[in-house]
């Protein structure tokens, strides 16, 4: 069983950076595909950012493009989401997702495993 614990969320000002983690455990092949997702108030749940943990190619929704940056550590056992300018409207739970394979990363129902969520305030 795959679980997947984040953390790091905070509140800081318009234009500032917080790094979130997601630390994942359970067998690597049940998690080679994971996700940041998270949840704006008002909006439907968003897919963020993606990574595959076996090559590390990376995939960003546009509107964090530039900004955010997903990468793993060495055991692979970590995902980190580091956030730089950030804007209100980056503003929600920021959740982690993981799973052997999926099809499409920007559909919650592709992936089975999930963590609690962790929260980014940004003010103005």
């Amino acid at each position: 069983q795959v679980q997947v614990v984040e953390s790091g969320g905070g509140s800081v000002q318009a234009g500032g950076t917080l790094k979130i983690s997601c630390a994942a455990s359970g067998p690597t092949y049940s998690r080679r595909f994971m996700a940041w997702f998270r949840q704006t108030p008002g909006q439907e749940r968003e897919g963020v950012a993606h990574i595959f943990t076996g090559g590390g190619v990376a995939y960003y929704a546009d509107s964090v493009k530039g900004r955010f940056t997903v990468s793993l550590d060495n055991a692979r056992n970590t995902m980190y989401l580091q956030m730089n300018s950030l804007k209100p409207e980056d503003t929600g739970m920021y959740y982690c997702a993981a799973d052997g394979l999926v099809k499409n990363w920007r559909d919650e129902s592709d992936f089975r495993y999930w963590g609690q969520g962790t929260q980014v305030t940004v003010s103005s």
